[in-house]
């Protein structure tokens, strides 16, 4: 297979999605012939820095070739670790594309304009001699058992708290709520207060609160979350951004806490059932959420937003409603998914259904044993198998958890197994250094709000 100049070889490719074309698979055949060294920095916040060092061709006829490779790099590097600064070194006409495709009304207008709103600065970037170093500030987080505590995790249709007593859930409760439809900050405020009251009814005293949520968080701050997408944006400035501190010291006054993106909270639960560190957890449900605890423990501040980092090659990728970009993982790796392909396997699903309940439709075939539904479920774990190698290369993970509806029942059996088999096929050398593995009994037991309450030191 040939693509923008560059000969790719793939021996397995998914059966309803021939044309599928894997990042990890273009970056190997593409810089096995590049020799022209180029770096690349993004900054984030605090100083913190991120760097490849990597190559092009630099010839006219690799242009393109060299555009698209560096694009898909850089995007990839924004959304696994954010930043609102690209710094460019080693040649001028990347640097020249790059400041025209991420720019107001450039080709990655969208990463552009929410890097600038997450990080609080303006998009930019700059041609220097050499990269900055690369920086990170990874903590220690998760895994605090002593005291009384609280913990809290905030989902799209419900939210769950949790009241700890070492270790010990003495009390947990689950309460529907509408925070994605609902444009007051108030309701949500109002939510959370009424959560953290319920469960320190059930405690002596509070110790400590952690928080687990989607979204993105810096210092504990609200910086883009869809469960606030209705809040008009001087509110979300005003009362969201604060809003889980604001929630906890209205609460209980100087208390330690901490909040994160719920990705990272699955990772943190994750390796405290393995009794592990290097955890990658993927939960695939309504989007594909993502988290991670390197090989000591610790979290990274990283984004972590994996939903939007290219997968796929092909020119006919599936486009991501949101941000208008192509072959992104949201559209592999979430209910998304298995509502592409279930046309292509000969599944026609009603369209007054939600997104939800096309999933849970499928479901019922899989259970049942339709051909077409297992071809769906092979299909995506072709995809995860490529993938997972291409994450593999960019976390160093040795372990992954695969959670969410779309790995439940059946359909997430096959998804595993497909993707052991083409990890093995296409990626041997990974034998032994990769373990992907469905979450066990333990893991369940320790849920996403208690493991959350487990977030904080205590003083």
């Amino acid at each position: 297979m040939k693509f923008k100049g560059v000969e790719i070889s793939i021996k397995n490719s998914p059966e309803l999605d021939p044309g599928f074309i894997p990042v990890f698979k273009f970056n190997r055949a593409f810089l096995s012939t590049a020799k022209k060294p180029v770096s690349i920095a993004v900054e984030r916040s605090n100083g913190q820095m991120a760097v490849a060092d990597t190559f092009i061709h630099g010839t006219p006829e690799m242009a393109e070739a060299d555009n698209y490779y560096v694009n898909r790099l850089v995007k990839t590097m924004l959304w696994m670790k954010g930043g609102f600064r690209i710094y460019v070194s080693g040649d001028r006409g990347i640097y020249e594309y790059l400041t025209k495709a991420y720019s107001s009304g450039g080709e990655q207008d969208f990463d552009f304009d929410y890097m600038s709103s997450v990080f609080e600065h303006p998009f930019e970037v700059v041609y220097t001699d050499k990269v900055p170093e690369p920086k990170d500030a990874p903590k220690k987080m998760g895994g605090h058992l002593e005291g009384c505590r609280i913990g809290f995790d905030a989902g799209g249709s419900d939210r769950k708290v949790s009241a700890v007593i070492d270790g010990e859930s003495v009390y947990s409760e689950e309460v529907v709520w509408f925070p994605k439809t609902n444009s007051d900050p108030d309701y949500h405020y109002n939510g959370i207060v009424a959560a953290l009251k319920s469960a320190a009814e059930h405690l002596p005293r509070v110790d400590a609160v952690g928080v687990s949520s989607a979204g993105v968080y810096i210092n504990n701050r609200t910086m883009n979350a869809s469960l606030f997408l209705k809040v008009p944006k001087d509110l979300f400035d005003a009362k969201v951004k604060d809003i889980y501190i604001r929630a906890i010291t209205d609460t209980f006054g100087d208390v330690p806490y901490e909040v994160i993106n719920d990705g990272d909270v699955s990772a943190i639960a994750g390796m405290i059932s393995l009794g592990e560190p290097n955890v990658l957890g993927i939960a695939m449900g309504t989007s594909e959420a993502v988290g991670y605890v390197d090989e000591e423990g610790r979290i990274t501040g990283w984004l972590n937003e994996l939903a939007f980092v290219p997968v796929d090659c092909q020119p006919g990728a599936m486009q991501d409603e949101w941000s208008l970009d192509i072959g992104c993982g949201v559209k592999y790796f979430s209910q998304d998914s298995v509502i592409k392909l279930a046309p292509r396997a000969g599944i026609e699903l009603d369209a007054a259904l939600s997104p939800a309940e096309k999933l849970k439709a499928v479901q019922k075939l899989m259970e049942e044993g339709n051909a077409g539904a297992v071809s769906i479920y092979r299909s995506i774990g072709t995809y995860l198998g490529h993938t997972l190698a291409y994450y593999y290369d960019l976390y160093g993970c040795r372990h992954v958890l695969l959670m969410g509806r779309v790995m439940s029942g059946k359909g997430g059996d096959i998804i595993l197994e497909e993707a052991k088999r083409v990890l093995g096929d296409e990626y041997p050398e990974l034998e032994g250094k990769l373990i992907a593995e469905l979450p066990d009994e333990k893991f369940r037991r320790v849920g996403q709000s208690a493991a959350a309450a487990s977030l904080p030191e205590l003083g």
